[in-house]
């Protein structure tokens, strides 16, 4: 469940089964001063489960994060593992369902998290954000309450844009993203006339395909009537639902999409854009620093995708918010410490996605950004 959060979309280009893991080595740190209130010279191993494989945009941020916890919390034995996106989502959700989870988990917040909340095995974080509340705004904690209560902690604010490759565009008559929709699709007709494919899309991970069909039920039904429906104050049976899912189908039925996209990872979806496959790109805003990365900055432009209805949507309501969350298990033998430390890591964490391009901050910068 995401919130879709009304933004005028300014992001400039200077600056996402279990056994199927990679474990990162590190004697590594966490924790502050609780971390220390155990024994004296007790050494505490935590460990921590993530998405932040190699090839994720987070990589650095999670490596010089966790190197920071190390220096500074010399008595935590500290072992991370990564899994790619959407093998990950089984994983944990099989470890939740076993009671056999790490001590500090990745998660998405919302429903994602509630359903981890609700059977009772993530660790309640109240009584540590209250000394980090001035540093992490209440605001930012809305998508990890439950029934008044915290249990996670935010890391980046994500919206889903529509990168456009402003060369291949321009081989189709265009200097800029199509502002409408009807601009939109006559802009997709030229590509394909040139031998242009407008869109890549992961069929393979199916979080991918609800970048597009979630931003595209959005800017035809709303934003008010789509957060509605994942609130679970609204029915999915809904007509401007319905439209929006033909509007989508049609547009694969056209030839906008890359068919093979139905095998490709995201990776490797966005490694074709990058390369100059597709002149379109939808997904998370954390893309920015790998498009900057890639030497591809002054060719490509953030946009959104454009309104269908304009009675009920308007540019700049997006999809989006402070989704990605590291928890704490309930199961933890340790945690009180675990709970800090997520805190401490959090914290690097946005720092170190912030400078590098990989999203908002979901907590407040006090460094030279």
């Amino acid at each position: 469940m995401k919130k879709v959060v009304a933004l005028l979309l300014t992001i400039v280009m200077i600056f996402s089964l279990v056994g199927c893991g990679k474990s990162e080595s590190a004697d590594t740190p966490t924790g502050g001063d609780s971390a220390k209130s155990s024994k004296s010279g007790e050494t505490i191993n935590l460990t921590m489960w993530c998405i932040a494989t190699e090839s994720d945009s987070n990589r650095h941020a999670y490596e010089a994060a966790i190197a920071d916890l190390k220096a500074a919390h010399p008595e935590i034995n500290f072992t991370w593992e990564t899994t790619q996106n959407q093998e990950y989502k089984t994983k944990i959700k099989a470890a939740v369902a076993a009671n056999e989870m790490p001590d500090i988990f990745f998660t998405w917040s919302c429903a994602f998290l509630g359903d981890f909340v609700d059977a009772g095995r993530v660790y309640c974080v109240d009584d540590v954000y209250k000394k980090y509340a001035s540093e992490l705004p209440e605001v930012m904690m809305g998508n990890v309450k439950y029934d008044g209560k915290y249990y996670g902690v935010p890391l980046t604010l994500n919206i889903v844009a529509m990168f456009a490759n402003l060369d291949l565009l321009k081989q189709a008559g265009y200097d800029k993203a199509p502002t409408t929709y009807e601009e939109l699709i006559k802009c997709c007709d030229a590509l394909l006339e040139k031998g242009i494919i407008p869109f890549g899309c992961s069929g393979k991970e199916t979080w991918c395909v609800t970048e597009y069909l979630e931003s595209i039920i959005e800017k035809t039904a709303g934003a008010s009537v789509l957060n509605d429906i994942f609130a679970g104050r609204a029915s999915w049976k809904n007509d401007d639902v319905s439209k929006a899912v033909g509007i989508f189908q049609d547009m694969i039925k056209k030839g906008y999409f890359d068919p093979e996209g139905m095998a490709l990872s995201n990776d490797e979806v966005k490694a074709n854009f990058i390369a100059g496959k597709y002149a379109f790109y939808m997904n998370g805003t954390w893309n920015c620093a790998d498009f900057y990365n890639a030497g591809i900055a002054d060719k490509i432009q953030v946009a959104e995708f454009p309104v269908i209805d304009s009675s009920k949507s308007k540019m700049g309501e997006l999809i989006g918010g402070p989704s990605d969350t590291l928890a704490v298990a309930a199961s933890s033998e340790h945690a009180d410490v675990a709970a800090d430390i997520t805190f401490e890591l959090a914290r690097s964490i946005c720092k170190y996605g912030y400078l590098d391009g990989n999203g908002l901050p979901a907590w407040t910068p006090n460094y030279d950004t």
